[in-house]
């Protein structure tokens, strides 16, 4: 079984084309706030493109939640935003959830056989579900939609963190994979996702205890994983690695 690590866009269509499984990672936050609405119990979570998609579903959906955002804040209406801190309201609820790149990833994806989202802190449980798919696995930092150029290093770090954990042969994206890695072990994971872009924006908005939460390794064996689409929009369900 061999690994790639191929960025947004490309990873997905990677994915897609040679029948890979996914990892979809948007390590700040959508991937750790997906793995927490799975902790926590959230009864269905479906993940939408759009804002107004994602009201149209709550709104056919008695008493279902809409989680997400646009700019990092929830969109008017929203009844929490994508932190993995508020997933703690989700049990037993069903979840409407829309972010700005990690929701795009995921339904740009949705053609591949299998597909989840990971990220540190779901790292060995979201290893040992692309391990159970059988095929080879294409890692994909999200990055930024709007920005193909966007210095998504947060991405990359959790990216590489995966395929550490995974111990497998790396394909494509050999030399990125093997750079994050290094920069893993000489800076270590909290200091890549405290000096990334996308970080300055989170802290602006008040919303810095997320980067210190998403930063953890392994908090949860919850991994959000495509059981198939409805009514338009990806329906993840938790998978969790078998007992010992």
């Amino acid at each position: 079984m061999t690994w790639h690590v191929i960025a947004g866009a490309a990873g997905c269509a990677h994915a897609a084309t040679h029948g890979c499984a996914a990892l979809v990672v948007d390590a700040l936050r959508a991937s750790a706030t997906a793995a927490m609405l799975c902790e926590h119990g959230a009864r269905a979570i479906l993940v939408t493109r759009g804002v107004d998609e994602a009201r149209a579903l709550a709104a056919a959906r008695p008493g279902a939640l809409l989680y997400g955002e646009r700019e990092g804040l929830p969109p008017e209406g929203f009844h929490h935003g994508n932190s993995p801190a508020e997933a703690v309201h989700a049990r037993d609820r069903d979840v409407i959830f829309t972010t700005t790149t990690g929701a795009q990833r995921l339904a740009d994806v949705a053609a591949a056989p299998a597909a989840a989202m990971a990220t540190t802190v779901n790292a060995r449980a979201a290893v040992a579900w692309a391990q159970a798919q059988g095929r080879d696995v294409t890692v994909i930092p999200a990055g930024l939609a709007s920005d193909p150029d966007f210095n998504a290093q947060e991405d990359w770090a959790a990216a590489a963190w995966l395929v550490e954990c995974s111990g497998a042969p790396v394909g494509e994206g050999r030399e990125a994979a093997a750079h994050w890695r290094r920069r893993i072990a000489e800076e270590g994971l909290p200091r890549l996702f405290e000096t990334a872009p996308h970080a300055e924006n989170l802290r602006r908005l008040g919303l810095a205890d997320d980067l210190v939460f998403c930063a953890r390794t392994d908090v949860t064996s919850a991994v959000p994983a495509v059981t198939g689409m409805e009514a338009g929009a990806a329906r993840l369900a938790c998978w969790r690695p078998p007992r010992p």
